[in-house]
């Protein structure tokens, strides 16, 4: 039975971890394996992972994947530079749960199905970065960490990749990425009346009130996060923290 997952998601770039607002001006937070360390502790219900840089080589980052994985003792999400089934594979022999997909999945939504039938469904995650146009109210789809627009309808690309075997979906928010103003909410339950695949929301969450008012709005959801895990206070010191709805 599905329940409720609050999810810690944690960008890297470079090898270092870093955080971002409206996916401009990374700001260097610390070292990923000592963020992994703390949220062990904390037990947290799933811990994803975006390697912001590694579409530019079309290959993700191997090396620190496995220490990663090493040093995890919780279900772990990696997405960043995946343009095959036998990355894919990789990663999930290293020790992943899930493999997220995004830029070569949405040019291609074959390597969904493809991905699907190398890990199992289960495993096969595609995250959509979205961002709504204020004229015309459409929600456009971004690549290359939002700085490439495709002509696609959200809504359609979400059928074609649950049609493809998909196992959950990404949604990430652009507009509201690092301003911990809440989720779009309305998004969410347009999405979620539509997908029958489990789904997680990622952009906007600033405090445990934020992740209460997306699941109770809109269902059995995943809540993803990063600044509200990795910030304190008006001024965004760095503290790593975890707290449940």
């Amino acid at each position: 039975m599905l329940r409720p997952r609050i999810i810690p998601c944690l960008l890297v770039s470079n090898g270092g971890l870093v955080k971002t607002r409206r996916f401009k001006d990374p700001k260097y937070v610390g070292d990923p394996i000592n963020a992994v360390k703390i949220f062990n502790e904390k037990q947290v219900d799933e811990l994803c992972i975006f390697d912001i840089d590694a579409w530019k080589a079309a290959a993700p980052d191997f090396g620190l994947l496995e220490k990663i994985a090493i040093e995890s003792r919780m279900p772990l999400c990696y997405g960043g530079g995946v343009v095959s089934a036998e990355q894919a594979q990789r990663i999930v022999n290293i020790g992943y749960e899930k493999v997220s997909l995004s830029s070569a999945a949405i040019r291609s939504v074959s390597l969904v199905s493809e991905v699907a039938a190398a890990i199992g469904g289960q495993s096969a995650v595609v995250t959509l970065d979205v961002s709504k146009d204020n004229r015309s109210g459409r929600y456009e789809v971004y690549v290359e960490n939002g700085q490439k627009r495709l002509p696609h309808d959200l809504f359609e690309l979400c059928d074609a990749v649950v049609e493809a075997g998909a196992g959950e979906i990404v949604i990430n928010s652009i507009d509201r990425e690092g301003e911990m103003q809440g989720y779009d909410i309305g998004l969410a339950k347009a999405l979620y009346s539509r997908i029958r695949i489990p789904m997680t929301f990622m952009g906007g969450a600033g405090n445990v009130q934020h992740m209460r008012d997306l699941i109770a709005e809109v269902g059995v959801v995943g809540a993803g996060a990063g600044s509200m895990f990795v910030f304190k206070g008006p001024f965004r010191a760095v503290l790593i923290s975890y707290a449940r709805p």
